[in-house]
């Protein structure tokens, strides 16, 4: 069933492969079939766990997509990770920090394919809605659902 006033996402995850495109919220409200389509997608992979993700940071993505006027698949590194995982990243001086919005299932790191990660961040930027980090070595951002912070 096809809404009007829907909210859609495509992500491709870098690191297991799976690709996934589907509804997250339509006509007011989320919808719990595509919530959890997305929450197993952006699963700690390592441990083969799975997180309910903070729908806001569905929104904020879905926002980011609109300002850059692309709806192109959203190119996942890294989404919930269990605290388990996330010590691990941090001993291997990873980048990954104690505490992350990560293992909330309030963070996700990204890169859209064709768009230019710093038109991706400055998109991020204008939101105003959560931490933004930028890695353009590793080429990607990070995005989360804290406070308003950048780095």
């Amino acid at each position: 069933m096809h809404h009007l006033n829907e909210r859609q996402l495509s992500f491709f995850h870098l690191r297991t492969g799976e690709k996934l495109k589907t509804a997250y919220w339509a006509d007011g409200h989320y919808l719990d079939d595509g919530l959890s389509e997305i929450n197993h997608l952006l699963r700690d992979f390592r441990q083969n766990e799975v997180a309910a993700m903070d729908p806001l940071l569905l929104d904020q993505l879905f926002s980011i997509q609109r300002i850059l006027a692309n709806s192109d698949t959203i190119q996942v590194i890294s989404g919930y990770r269990t605290e388990k995982t996330n010590n691990m990243l941090v001993q291997q001086k990873r980048g990954a920090v104690k505490n992350s919005f990560h293992t909330l299932g309030r963070a996700i790191d990204l890169n859209i394919a064709g768009v230019a990660l710093k038109d991706l961040r400055e998109a991020a930027l204008l939101l105003r809605a959560g931490g933004v980090g930028y890695y353009p070595r590793s080429q990607f951002i990070h995005l989360d659902t804290g406070p308003v912070r950048t780095w």
